[in-house]
Formats: C-alpha cells, structure tokens, sequence
C-alpha cells in the first residue's frame, strides 16, 4: 500500500473512533445525571483505576500500556466535564 492507502484507512479508522465517542460521550452523560440526581461524585477515582487497568489489560498494541493509559486519562478528564455539565 502506497501512503494515500494508509491516509485514507486512517481517515476510515478515524470515522469510527469518532463515532464510538460519541457513543462514551452519551453514555458518561447519562451516567453524570443519574449522579447528579443521586448527589454522587463525579470523580470516583477506583473506577478510573478499574477503567486504566482494563483497557491495559485488553490492549493488542503497538501502543505500550502507558501510552494507552495517557490515551485514557484524558478521555477521562473529557468525559469528567461532560458530566458536570448541567442537563
């Protein structure tokens, strides 16, 4: 394959992350309304740590485990925010 093949894959693959964060998005949302009205944090930093060691533990690579878990902590700050976000 030629590097516009592998550009074009990547965009393909991009499609769809989006499309599956949309999807997380959507369900931290709903997760952070059901705390709200529950007056339950929205950090729960044992969950975080369950959510870090999952997705090492399910990662194939290349990415190195810390690589994902940087990937995820920041899609975890995101989604922190969204559900702090008022209905």
């Amino acid at each position: 394959m030629e590097i516009s093949d592998w550009r074009n894959r990547i965009d393909e693959l991009d499609e769809q992350i989006v499309q599956l964060l949309s999807q997380r998005a959507a369900a931290a949302v709903e997760i952070g309304r059901l705390k709200q009205s529950r007056s339950a944090p929205i950090y729960e930093p044992q969950r975080e740590k369950d959510v870090i060691e999952h997705v090492r533990k399910v990662n194939p690579g290349p990415l190195s485990g810390a690589q994902v878990q940087d990937i995820y902590e920041r899609l975890m700050d995101v989604m922190r925010e969204l559900q702090r976000q008022r209905p």
